[in-house]
């Protein structure tokens, strides 16, 4: 006799424990948001059995959700607190815009797919401190800056300097970092002297279009 299949509560439990917990979220506010946000309800109906797994899963037009505990890490190395205001970049369906929203002041999420942010406006409907917007991601929405934390929820050849010129001054930015095939999470603080950012961990994250560092032209 097969047994029934798990619920999206036990699955959710399950990448806590799993997924976590046991990869240095330690924030607990970004525990106990993932814990509670339905990550199903996020997910394009054909890939809703998955929404947990320990993967990038897909979510049409070459795009991905990223991994758990890579957004988690994220959000945790952004120490985050009640009245921040966070520019998050890679809002794709809104899963980690409903995240931050349990935790902090506002949030203004950037994506430039008008079909991932559809399913985003449906699922965060009702959620009154997340704005979406649809611009291209690289260039984020300086219409709201200045913003305390910048996030880019995936990775990147590199922060583009208009990104980082909408975070105040002392904000703090996490992100994903692609190089040579390789990704990793990093993280940074803006100062009067400069920017830069420090990777953490080498894992897998998901890579976002459009940001591709221009290549110097050759005779």
């Amino acid at each position: 006799m097969s047994s029934a299949p798990a619920s999206f509560d036990t699955m959710r439990h399950a990448m806590v424990a799993s997924q976590l917990r046991t990869n240095a979220v330690n924030d607990q506010r970004v525990v106990a948001a993932m814990a509670r946000v339905p990550r199903e309800q996020f997910m394009p109906d054909g890939v809703r059995s998955i929404a947990y797994r320990d993967t990038a899963i897909p979510l049409g037009g070459g795009r991905y959700a990223n991994l758990p505990m890579a957004t988690g890490r994220l959000l945790t190395e952004a120490y985050l607190t009640a009245t921040d205001r966070v520019l998050l970049i890679g809002a794709a369906t809104g899963y980690t815009a409903a995240v931050l929203s349990e935790i902090v002041g506002s949030v203004v999420a950037v994506e430039s797919d008008p079909a991932l942010l559809a399913i985003a406006r449906t699922a965060l409907a009702g959620v009154g401190n997340v704005e979406l917007v649809e611009e291209p991601m690289q260039d984020g929405h300086a219409a709201g800056a200045p913003y305390d934390v910048l996030i880019v929820d995936g990775a990147v050849e590199s922060v583009p300097d208009a990104l980082i010129a909408q975070v105040r001054p002392d904000g703090r930015v996490t992100a994903g970092i692609a190089e040579r095939g390789l990704t990793r999470l990093a993280s940074g603080r803006k100062t009067d002297g400069g920017f830069a950012l420090v990777a953490f961990v080498d894992v897998e994250c998901v890579v976002l279009p459009g940001f591709a560092t221009p290549k110097p032209f050759q005779f």
